[in-house]
């Protein structure tokens, strides 16, 4: 089975949403493959390392929310630009990837996170 790059696009912003807001194991659930495999080295491999972090970072961060900036799929990835605000008006801008398997579920995440500065010396967003 082919990649439906838009389908994968809307489930990896669904993911990333559902979890990031709260529910990580009904992210989980519904959106990731059989196994898997994270980049991100504050966060152990497996789907309850997952949900375990993301259940942790809700009960402590309950007031924060994201934005999706732009997703942009190609073959098995799908790549997005997120902002994320956090309690005190704190501000991070992230790109994650997540690979999809051929049944379309997530089955690998990688992540850079950068915390927007006051000033920038070019005058440009980060997003």
């Amino acid at each position: 089975m082919g990649q439906d790059l838009e389908a994968n696009k809307s489930n990896a912003i669904a993911f990333y949403r559902t979890a990031y807001l709260g529910d990580p194991a009904g992210a989980v659930e519904d959106y990731v493959g059989a196994e898997y495999i994270q980049h991100n080295p504050l966060v152990a491999d497996g789907k309850q390392a997952f949900i375990d972090y993301f259940s942790a970072m809700a009960a402590e961060y309950s007031d924060k929310s994201i934005e999706f900036v732009r997703a942009v799929a190609q073959g098995d990835l799908v790549a997005l630009h997120t902002l994320q605000t956090w309690p005190g008006n704190e501000q991070h801008v992230t790109m994650d990837f997540f690979r999809f398997d051929d049944q379309g579920k997530i089955v690998e995440h990688w992540d850079a996170i950068q915390e927007i500065p006051s000033e920038t010396k070019n005058g440009n967003l980060m997003y």
